[in-house]
């Protein structure tokens, strides 16, 4: 997979993925046997557990949804909808003194959405005890501070919402001095073969162009 293939080249120590393996892609056991497969250490995603309870449970009932949902709940192995719901919604490390907490949404729920100028945002990250918050979900990647504390936003692989199809991810530096430092990736990557597997699958065109236009 191209992403993993860059991840490796910059020598990281550690590789965290930050949940919803499975939901509009058209190859959902493929995902989480690469995530297994690698020993990925990965934290449970709303549509992740959507998929598992099999209804709307976390996320939108939208015309997308109403397709992707049902879809993904008779696609996915049920061995894998196992692995999905074993899943925890956090993951916590401290690197060189630094307390990261690692989730989908906010700390208080796997859906939440957290924008980088939103008033929930703000409020969460003043209740927020640790150093580094890192979370995904909205898709859309940024890097803020909030007072002395850190909220990342790594983007997404997936389902890119960044109006182009470009991949992203987040690759984050904390020397011995406890500095972090954040540097997001954007990746260029065969999208229109992920298209054409979307087509033969018979999946909706707001889906399958959302692949190019990098928009929901």
């Amino acid at each position: 997979m191209k992403t993993l293939e860059d991840i490796d080249e910059q020598n990281v120590d550690k590789i965290i993925c930050l949940g919803d393996l499975v939901g509009y892609g058209p190859h959902p056991n493929e995902v989480v046997a690469l995530i297994k497969r690698r020993e990925i250490p990965c934290v449970k995603g709303n549509y992740d557990a959507s998929v598992v309870d099999g209804d709307f449970t976390y996320i939108r009932n939208t015309a997308i949804n109403s397709f992707a949902l049902p879809w993904a709940c008779e696609e996915v192995r049920v061995a894998n909808k196992y692995y999905l719901d074993s899943l925890p919604t956090s993951l916590k490390y401290t690197f060189n003194g630094v307390n990261m907490l690692l989730t989908h949404g906010s700390p208080n729920a796997i859906n939440d959405y957290l924008f980088e100028d939103d008033e929930k945002t703000k409020e969460i990250m003043s209740q927020y005890e640790g150093d580094v918050l890192v979370c995904a979900h909205t898709h859309i990647p940024f890097a803020k501070k909030y007072n002395n504390k850190l909220l990342i936003n790594v983007g997404s692989v997936g389902k890119p919402k960044i109006g182009k199809p470009n991949p992203t991810y987040a690759l984050i530096e904390i020397n011995d001095n406890g500095e972090v430092k954040v540097t997001f990736k954007y990746l260029e990557y065969e999208y229109k073969r992920i298209m054409k597997d979307c087509t033969m699958l018979n999946f909706p065109n707001s889906i399958t162009s959302s692949y190019e236009t990098g928009k929901e």
